[in-house]
């Protein structure tokens, strides 16, 4: 039951003001940022083990360095089909009320540097689904970066697992 894993290289706090740095994934195609003060790993996630009877976005539990983390299907969770098998899966490490979780998405992009101000309300034909877990959007070149907002990603959950 281990993971390997590696810490973003970029700092915590931007020292330019109002810029926000996001790590960027990718889930279902679609690309998502979290805050990187929020992350403590990019890791690939392996040997879970299944939890019985926990909420359907929970593919189960690591070991990663000493501390039991939940590892959560993001695809699940968002209601989209599941991948091809699990080559180049990767998991982002975060922490939400004193658990660790470790979110399981496609594909892990960059470290990009926004403008606070550029971050806008989530778009009235946002998907649904999407629009669940975004704390808003920042429009890029060609693309819509939907920010994952942890609290909306584990809070109903959370609750879930303590009922």
């Amino acid at each position: 039951m281990t993971a390997t894993s590696h810490t973003p290289g970029a700092a915590a706090n931007d020292s330019h003001s109002g810029q926000i740095q996001y790590v960027t994934v990718f889930i279902g195609g679609q690309l998502f940022g979290l805050p990187i003060h929020k992350v403590h790993d990019v890791f690939v996630p392996e040997s879970m083990t299944r939890v019985p009877l926990s909420a359907p976005e929970v593919a189960g539990v690591l070991n990663l360095r000493g501390r039991i983390v939940t590892a959560i299907n993001m695809r699940r969770r968002l209601g989209l089909p599941q991948r091809e098998g699990n080559h180049g899966i990767m998991a982002v490490g975060i922490e939400y009320r004193g658990e660790s979780y470790g979110l399981i998405i496609d594909e892990v992009g960059e470290v990009l540097n926004l403008d606070a101000a550029g971050r806008e309300a989530n778009p009235a034909n946002l998907d649904g689904r999407w629009a669940e877990i975004s704390g808003g959007v920042h429009r890029l070149s060609g693309q819509l970066m939907v920010i994952l907002d942890v609290e909306r990603v584990l809070g109903r959950m959370q609750g879930d697992m303590a009922a």
